[in-house]
């Protein structure tokens, strides 16, 4: 007879007691929780990889679904966590303001029910844009639509907002400054999160996201890129909260139960790095990223391609595209005359609300969505299908954050899943020449302002 230590099953049964368990999703690969990998900051060894079954991006399974005839597949996000996404997330910032309640939870039945998605995104700020009246209204409807659902089957993600002094309105705690804006502090994260599960009606989020960064870095939504200058002197007024202690809260939320995973949004290669950097050295202290949720589309590439994408691919971080179709100007819906719009009927988001989203009206990028809603129609594609279609199949991509605001956008949204743009017959070219002739044109339209000569 074998006998085992005593004090060896103490350790088991306390391990049992400590690790929270999220039960056996029929989108898991396995019935069991995966062991992260052992983490380096050396490069990617694509041969290592392909043997130990962690290629970058790679589809784990496919799964057929009423909505498409090749089905939907499914990757894990990054190399260090067992979350297993649709390709497809459902992103949610216009519930609450643009689509009802109701409205909100119909589009989610059917993404999930008719095409397999089982993969969503919110944030604390939502609905866009935001305000004090609405904020947390999003999380509302995604609550509504949990009740119905099996937690366990549902991948859910939300994002704490970054530093902005104009954010004074969020829930932050009841020891909080009414005065003061948002930040990525220890406490505002650790009261952030509380107040998401409270609106969202659940016991823990599988992906929270740092909305954007607790810093100057440049760049966010349409700004200025970089400047040393700029970054001394915001400095002076208020240092940014060091990413020790934003990955030290999230490490307590994730000890506790409360986050299974963490990633970022907008963020730069610099962020990308040094949090890379301190988790690989202290992993005891800081947790691994393992998503990147940055604006990415046909018309929004050089930033991502140019530095983020190495970054990303050797710390086995995996992309969330936001706004694939570029505020919707990919679909060609605005390649009439805005003027157009009768006043009082349903108009565009970005003529709803102005000044939202000026980089892609104010801007050349009127010019690359003409060539390429020009190269969809010439190949009898819709402008959609074509930017959908070569964002969802990008070798970058991980799963795209689509939305809609109805059940026809939707459905053209989610079935140009099925379609492969290698597969488009071109004369004497392919595809992807043509993308590319029109990149190289148009390289970093949304920044190349169109501004009228002053008089």
């Amino acid at each position: 007879m074998v006998f085992t230590p005593f004090s060896s099953i103490i350790l088991v049964l306390l391990s049992l007691v400590v690790t929270p368990s999220y039960g056996v999703s029929a989108f898991s690969t396995s019935s069991t929780t995966v062991a992260p990998a052992a983490t380096t900051s050396e490069f990617r060894n694509p041969l290592t990889d392909e043997d130990n079954d962690n290629a970058y991006n790679k589809i784990v399974k496919n799964v057929q679904v009423p909505g498409l005839k090749r089905g939907m597949d499914y990757v894990k996000l990054g190399r260090d966590s067992d979350l297993v996404v649709s390709k497809v997330c459902m992103g949610t910032m216009t519930y609450g303001i643009q689509n009802t309640l109701e409205e909100g939870v119909a589009l989610l039945d059917k993404s999930f029910d008719d095409y397999g998605i089982n993969f969503i995104d919110t944030a604390e700020i939502y609905p866009v844009p935001p305000n004090a009246e609405t904020q947390g209204d999003t999380d509302r409807c995604v609550c509504e639509f949990l009740k119905k659902r099996d937690r366990k089957e549902i991948v859910l993600a939300t994002k704490v907002a970054g530093r902005s002094p104009m954010l004074t309105y969020l829930p932050r705690g009841e020891n909080s400054d009414p005065e003061e804006g948002a930040d990525l502090t220890r406490q505002q994260i650790l009261d952030s999160v509380e107040e998401s599960l409270k609106r969202l009606g659940t016991d823990y989020i599988d992906l929270l996201q740092l909305h954007w960064p607790g810093r100057y870095a440049g760049g966010l939504f349409g700004g200025t890129d970089f400047s040393p200058s700029e970054y001394e002197e915001q400095f002076k007024k208020h240092a940014p909260v060091a990413l020790k202690e934003q990955l030290g809260a999230l490490k307590e939320l994730m000890d506790a139960g409360k986050v299974r995973y963490f990633g970022v949004s907008n963020e730069t290669p610099y962020g990308v790095c040094a949090m890379a950097a301190l988790s690989d050295h202290f992993p005891e202290l800081y947790p691994k990223c393992v998503s990147i949720q940055n604006s990415y589309s046909l018309v929004v590439r050089k930033d991502y391609e140019a530095g983020n994408a190495e970054a990303c691919y050797h710390h086995n971080v995996s992309l969330l595209p936001y706004s694939p179709l570029a505020g919707g100007t990919l679909s060609g819906k605005y390649r009439e005359d805005l003027s157009e719009f009768e006043e009082g009927a349903i108009q565009p988001r970005l003529t709803k609300f102005p000044g939202y989203m000026a980089r892609y009206l104010g801007s050349e990028n009127e010019g690359a969505v003409n060539a390429y809603c020009d190269l969809a129609e010439q190949n009898k594609l819709t402008p959609t299908e074509l930017s959908l279609s070569w964002c969802y199949h990008n070798e970058l991509v991980a799963s795209t954050i689509i939305g809609a605001t109805s059940m026809e956008q939707l459905e053209e949204n989610l079935k140009a899943y099925d379609i492969r743009l290698d597969e488009v017959e071109v004369d004497d070219s392919s595809m992807a020449e043509e993308i590319s002739k029109i990149y190289k044109r148009y390289t970093d339209p949304t920044k190349a302002k169109n501004d009228p000569p002053k008089k």
